[in-house]
């Protein structure tokens, strides 16, 4: 989940409330209160950034809509299901890209470091995307006639979708997992167990996870959730900024433009990457 607006907020805490109270019960652990507060105040400063985010690509996009090839009536279903499945084909690659490309990955890192997969973890969104440039991927989609407006309401649509997926709560659901992203496909996604590594970026869907062979289903090895250097910090601008204070340090560390082009662009490196198991632990 990447935005959310500020309305959506007192109902994502009445429902961390809920899991809260079924926390013990199913689990047998108390709820982490902590580390959801730090989730729900790295929310805030996400919410802040896009305001920043909507002035800096407003124009951007605005320019495309100017310059579109052609005209995409939403007037009837086939122009919906085109939105549809466009926004999804879009974020798709978007997600993938955000886990393979480093520059990408710095925001993104930010949404897996939790090391307990809650409703609150769903609210823990880097701020720095607007900067990053992955809105960008969006704009095919306008230059091809839909409106930039119809656009970020499907992708908001999808991203509220998913909050609920961010849960230990909801069991397997055959048959639902096969098509949709459900809670247990998005704990694949979040593991960082080697069988889960990458897998599963689809936002409302899984079908393009199934084309394009991203999908993994959840098997009976736990998922074990966090980065593989633990950001233990209970501080939001450390836990929001850290991987891009070690992207830049690496940089400056970097020998040549080939080198520091790598380290930006490239994929990410060890320390960054999601805390791999090693294969055959039980976890």
């Amino acid at each position: 989940m990447r935005h959310h607006a500020f309305w959506f907020l007192p109902i994502a805490v009445a429902a961390i409330l809920i899991e809260a109270l079924l926390y013990r019960r199913r689990l047998g652990k108390s709820y982490p209160w902590k580390d959801s507060g730090l989730s729900l105040l790295v929310a805030a400063g996400h919410n802040l950034s896009q305001l920043a985010g909507r002035a800096l690509l407003g124009g951007v996009y605005a320019y495309a809509w100017n310059h579109r090839l052609f005209t995409v009536p939403l007037h009837g279903a086939l122009g919906w299901a085109g939105l549809f499945l466009g926004v999804e084909f879009l974020y798709y690659w978007e997600h993938r890209l955000s886990h393979r490309v480093r520059w990408l990955w710095a925001t993104h890192a930010v949404h897996h470091s939790p090391q307990e997969l809650t409703l609150a973890a769903a609210l823990r969104l880097g701020w720095t995307g607007p900067f990053s440039g992955g809105g960008l991927l969006y704009l095919p989609l306008v230059l091809l006639g839909l409106h930039p407006l119809a656009i970020f309401a499907a992708l908001g649509l999808s991203l509220v979708y998913q909050f609920w997926l961010h849960t230990r709560m909801v069991p397997r659901l055959p048959g639902f997992d096969r098509i949709f992203n459900s809670p247990s496909n998005h704990r694949v996604h979040h593991a960082c167990n080697p069988e889960y590594l990458d897998k599963n970026f689809g936002g409302v869907l899984m079908v393009f996870d199934r084309v394009f062979g991203t999908y993994a289903a959840e098997r009976e090895i736990p998922c074990r959730y966090g980065l593989l250097t633990p950001q233990n910090s209970v501080n939001p601008l450390v836990v929001a900024l850290d991987e891009w204070r070690r992207l830049l340090r690496d940089a400056a560390r970097a020998s040549g433009w080939r080198a520091v082009l790598l380290t930006l662009f490239g994929r990410p490196s060890a320390a960054a990457l999601p805390n791999p198991v090693p294969t055959g632990t039980s976890v």
